[in-house]
Formats: structure tokens, C-alpha cells, sequence
């Protein structure tokens, strides 16, 4: 069959126009998401001091910050496939400045738990996930960059904010620090204002309204049932290559970066030189996630993009093997370019990926379920690597690090490989399914797949008839059979 004609479809895929404003809404949404539970370490020692807390209670609250992050997943999904990405990114920015607020109040390390850690670890889930479901809506052709340039936003406030908190709490300590922060949060209010939901055009002609209002209606049912947590999506092979794969990633992905400073101070390194080396890593982080997208959007990369995200979780681990051989500041820089290279890949590839592999009608679920997952190994990862500084050194950390990830890219490599091999096999097999009727079969089949789906037309981007480089997952994912 050819590829799906946008005639037929209730919107066409921007990828333009007002989707650049979505994806600079989204960069500061996702920027505040994945930037301040590292920024919040910067008041730690005052909060430690004032609260006489040990070093590892002190350590929970940015854990429990990006477990409830990634856990809140499912439930954001759930709520933007019911409300859109709009209203969701408003409630999250206002809980995670009514979060730090209430936070700087606290007298107690669990108090903060609460405070920061649960509601400030939802209102960035919902920050998160809503803006990377809406740049899905809003691009096809492009979406590559567009996720690169989104994503991007981490490395930019990473940037941004570690010095302006330091200057704020220089002049008016943690708790007065906590107010100014919360109130810098209310700008995701403004981000999500701007993410302009995609209008549906009207309903097929040839549809009676009777019938539509039926089919609405049940879409939304099937909706509510599977928005929470779609089991189904273990059934796809690729998303569980995928989730394997980033469990190995995310159980090493930010336990090198909260240590790289130290690691540096115990080679001789002065601290303030030591201090650089984040710096160092997010400005170099800046360039390669937009850089990675513009790589993924070629037509030589579209369609195989999950080698690339393959290759980048290798490169992580090989760079933190290699970590242990850096004694002179020099080297450590080179470690640390080359780092944020590695890790800038990753996270400018990691939605997008999972957008291929799931079509754009999936997505939505499919990240909700992934990001619960991924909460464990990003809860578990820094204390166990904690632990393995306090019980051996820091080289067997980076040692642990590196054969954790590389393990991960390895898995990665092969089994995409294997994913691939036996997409290429199926489509052959529906391309020569006996002729006329075997087509005839296989379109029957897709329709009653779709009705049973009952997907929303307002959340389906699918491909138009032009020349786009699409992967075989993504026409898995879109209902295109070839």
C-alpha cells in the first residue's frame, strides 16, 4: 500500500509556522524539568547545615525529585491525552513554584522530601511529558531537530541557573533563594500558554453524525482505560528493546555528573577548576543536542535512527572507562568534552527514538509507561554509586559507570539490529501476501485494528505523500502498511 494520504486527515503535520513557538515553549519547559533537580544541590550544604541532616539524607531530594519525575509519567500522559499539553504545563509550572515556596518554610529533611521531591517532582513530569507529546503533533519532517532543539533546553538552564543560584544564595541564603527560584518557575505558566493545541477539521463527510458521536464516544472510554498504563505496548518488540537498553543507560546517567567535581578535587585539582568542568560539560552539551537533531533529520539517518541512539549510549560508556586514566586537569576536560558529547546524544535522541518506534497515535502512552520505568534505575543509581565511593574509590565508580552503559549500548546494537532484520522480513511478507487478496487482507485487518484502537484524531499526525525519510517503526506505528 502507499503511504497515507494527508487528503484524508483531520490536520496535516506543520513542521513550521507556530510549531518553532512550541518548540521554544518547550525548551523552557524542559529546560526547568531536567535542570533544576542538579541546580537544587547548590543550597544543599546550607540546607544540611540548618537542619543538621547527614550527607545522605541531604542526597534523597534530588532522588526522589527525578524518580517522582519520571514515575508522574503515565499520569501526565494521562491527563494531556484527556486535557492537551496546554493546561498541563500551566498546573506543573504552578506546583513546582508553589513546591519551592512551601519548601523554604520547611524545618524538617522530610518536610522538603515532600514539598521538593513529590509535588515538585510531578509538576516537572507534567512540564516534561506534555511538551515533548505536543512537538509530536506539531512535526513529522522536522521533528528531529525539533526534539534537539527542544531538549536542548536542559543544558541551557543547567548553564543559566547553577550560577544564578549561587549568587541568590550568597545574598539571601536557601530559604529566601527557594522564593526566587519558585517564582522563576511560574515562567513554564508562560511556556505552556504558548503550546497552541493542533485543530481538528470536521468530521468525514460520508459519516453519519450519529455514528461519529459513537465512535467519540468510545474512543474516549478506550482512552481513559489505557491512558494510565497501556500494558499493550510490551507486546512491541521495539519498545522493549528500547526500555532495556535506557535501563542500563539511566542507572549510570547522572551519578558521573553530581561526582565529577569531587573526582576532580581528589586528582589535585583546584575547586574552582574543578567547578568549570559542569560548565564546560552543559555549554558543550548545548551545541551537540541541536547538532544530533539536525544528524537524526537526514535522510541517511531518519530511517535507521535507533543505531545512532545506540552508538551514543556506547560512547557514554566508553567514556567513563576511560575516565580512571585522566591525572592532569587537561585530560579531565577532554573527559568531560567528550561526556557531554556522548550524553548530549542520548537525550537529544531519546524521545525521538521512542516516537519512531511507537507512531505518533501511541506516543503519548508509550512515554508514560516508559518514564515509570525509568524511575527506578534514576532512584536506585546515585546512592548505589554513592555507596561505591564511600566503600572503594572513585575509578571503581567510573569503572562500574562505564561497563553498565557500554553493556547497555552493546544490548542496544544487537538487538535493533535483530529489530530491523525482522521488520524488513515482515514487510516483504505483506508486500507478496498472495497478491491482490493478500493486500486486501492486510488492509482489512488494519481497519479493524484502528477502529478497535479507536484513535483521537486530534493526537494523529501522519505522514503526507512527499518524500520523507520515515523508519519502518514509524509506519508501524502510524498504521502504513508497505
Amino acid at each position: 500500500m502507499p503511504a497515507v494520504s494527508t487528503d484524508s486527515l483531520d490536520y496535516k503535520p506543520l513542521d513550521g509556522g507556530w510549531g518553532w513557538v512550541v518548540v521554544f515553549a518547550a525548551h523552557i519547559s524542559i529546560g526547568f524539568a531536567y535542570a533544576t533537580p542538579k541546580v537544587l544541590a547548590i543550597f544543599f550544604k546550607s540546607i544540611q547545615r540548618d537542619l543538621d541532616a547527614s550527607s545522605s539524607d541531604i542526597a534523597w531530594i534530588s532522588s526522589i525529585m527525578l524518580a517522582v519525575m519520571y514515575a508522574g509519567g503515565p499520569i501526565s500522559s494521562m491527563l494531556v491525552t484527556r486535557f492537551g499539553s496546554r493546561p498541563i504545563v500551566v498546573l506543573g509550572g504552578l506546583m513546582c513554584a508553589v513546591a519551592m515556596v512551601t519548601a523554604s518554610f520547611a524545618n524538617s529533611i522530610a518536610a522538603l522530601y515532600m514539598c521538593i521531591g513529590i509535588i515538585g517532582g510531578f509538576g516537572l513530569a507534567f512540564n516534561l511529558n506534555a511538551s515533548v507529546t505536543i512537538i509530536s503533533k506539531y512535526f513529522l519532517v522536522r521533528r528531529p531537530l525539533a526534539n534537539g532543539l527542544a531538549m536542548a533546553g536542559s543544558p541551557v538552564f543547567l548553564a543559566c541557573l547553577a550560577p544564578l543560584n549561587q549568587l541568590l544564595l550568597n545574598n539571601y541564603g536557601w530559604r529566601g533563594s527557594l522564593i526566587i527560584f519558585g517564582g522563576l518557575m511560574l515562567n513554564c505558566c508562560v511556556a505552556g500558554s504558548l503550546m497552541r493545541p493542533v485543530l481538528p477539521g470536521k468530521p468525514p463527510a460520508q459519516m453519519p453524525k450519529k455514528e461519529t458521536d459513537s465512535c467519540d464516544r468510545r474512543a474516549q472510554a478506550s482512552r481513559c482505560l489505557k491512558g494510565f498504563l497501556d500494558l499493550s505496548h510490551f507486546k512491541d518488540r521495539g519498545f522493549v528493546i528500547y526500555v532495556i537498553g535506557n535501563v542500563f543507560f539511566f542507572f549510570c546517567a547522572y551519578a558521573p555528573i553530581l561526582f565529577m567535581s569531587s573526582y576532580a578535587i581528589s586528582r589535585g585539582v583546584e575547586e574552582y577548576s574543578a567547578a568549570y568542568l559542569l560548565s564546560i560539560m552543559g555549554f558543550v552539551d548545548m551545541v551537540v543536542r541541536p547538532t544530533t537533531g539536525l544528524v537524526a533529520n537526514s535522510k541517511w539517518i531518519r530511517p535507521r535512527v535507533q543505531y545512532l541512539f545506540s552508538f551514543a549510549v556506547l560512547f557514554n560508556g566508553v567514556c567513563h572507562l576511560v575516565c580512571p586514566l585522566m591525572h592532569s586537569y587537561g585530560l579531565l576536560v577532554f573527559y568531560t568534552v567528550m561526556f557531554g558529547v556522548g550524553f548530549g546524544m542520548v537525550f537529544a535522541l531519546v524521545f525521538e527514538c521512542l516516537m519512531d518506534l511507537m507512531g505518533n497515535q501511541r506516543f503519548p502512552s508509550a512515554v508514560g509507561l516508559f518514564t515509570i520505568i525509568e524511575c527506578f534505575p534514576m532512584l536506585l543509581g546515585p546512592p548505589a554509586a554513592g555507596r561505591m565511593v564511600d566503600m572503594y574509590d572513585y575509578r571503581y565508580f567510573y569503572l562500574m559507570c562505564g561497563a553498565v552503559t557500554l553493556t547497555g549500548g552493546v544490548f542496544l546494537f544487537i538487538m535493533n539490529f535483530f529489530n530491523y532484520h525482522m521488520l524488513d522480513k515482515e514487510k516483504k511478507r505483506r508486500a507478496s501476501g498472495g497478491g491482490s487478496r493478500g493486500h486486501e487482507i492486510v488492509a482489512e485487518a488494519e481497519v479493524g485494528k484502528e477502529l478497535q484502537d479507536a484513535p483521537n484524531p486530534e493526537e494523529e499526525v501522519k505522514p503526507q505523500e512527499q518524500d520523507i525519510p520515515m523508519s519502518e517503526h514509524e509506519k508501524k506505528g502510524n498504521g502504513v502498511s508497505v
